[in-house]
């Protein structure tokens, strides 16, 4: 299986011009984090959980040209802005495609962008097939997606586990039902938005705690702010098992 970081900031995180902080100002390339979303490639198909704003420039960064469907973690602008460029792969596979979804998130896909959805087809738009997606084992075109349940304040999200890798963002709590799936998961990407304490996303300090308890071979942090400081920096405090990630990363189990 190979995972690529597509995105790993946040819409606090994204370098904005003439800003004056240290990030964004910054000429390391691993602190220009796009909106975070990640491929994954496995049994010859691939996959991308969450279409945020900066979808198509990530699809062109990378030269994806198939993806086989398409996972949403919930329904935040940040996870879902860049839906209607799902189209581009409607014109190149020539099919619909198929989106996995909550009953809360596909209604909010479908308010937010009601000209998909209407009963008029205007010629171009994206041709979607919405699959209910349910605490459960979940298999699409024959890989298992295990989903996890997590808490984004009072918002339930989900989280994947797929073989031995588990993806999380958008999290400050997970019960220890929830916990019980994630565990023996040789990798686990798990958000750590800043130093400081957030209504709905772990702290670095947090999510250490967390990778701790869980104790992955390898963990990776996503999901982070320009408050949280300089990739090289922030990469000396963090124990050995632990990585920032950044965009464009790629690793394969």
């Amino acid at each position: 299986m190979k995972i690529t970081f597509l995105g790993t900031g946040t819409s606090q995180g994204v370098p904005i011009i003439g800003c004056p902080c240290e990030v964004c100002q910054s000429t390391d390339l691993r602190d220009k984090r796009l909106r975070t979303s990640i491929l994954i490639e496995e049994k010859g198909k691939v996959f991308v959980i969450d279409t945020g704003p900066d979808f198509r420039q990530q699809m062109l960064r990378e030269n994806v040209k198939q993806l086989d469907a398409v996972l949403f973690t919930h329904e935040h602008k940040d996870h879902t802005g860049g839906f209607d460029d799902i189209r581009a792969f409607n014109f190149i596979q020539q099919k619909e495609m198929d989106v996995y979804a909550s009953e809360r998130v596909q209604q909010a896909l479908r308010r937010d962008y009601a000209y998909i959805f209407s009963d008029f087809k205007y010629p171009g738009i994206p041709e979607i097939k919405f699959h209910l997606l349910e605490n459960k084992l979940t298999t699409i075109e024959g890989v298992v997606f295990l989903p996890i349940e997590v808490m984004h304040h009072k918002l339930p999200v989900f989280g994947f586990r797929i073989n031995d890798f588990t993806y999380i963002t958008d999290a400050n709590y997970i019960s220890e039902i929830e916990k019980e799936k994630i565990k023996g998961s040789k990798v686990i990407v798990i958000n750590a938005l800043r130093r400081e304490t957030h209504l709905s996303h772990y702290t670095l300090e947090e999510a250490m705690k967390l990778m701790e308890e869980l104790n992955p071979e390898q963990a990776y942090f996503t999901h982070i702010s320009h408050q949280l400081g300089l990739h090289s920096e922030v990469t000396k405090e963090l124990p050995p098992f632990i990585s920032l990630a950044y965009d464009g990363l790629k690793i394969e189990l």
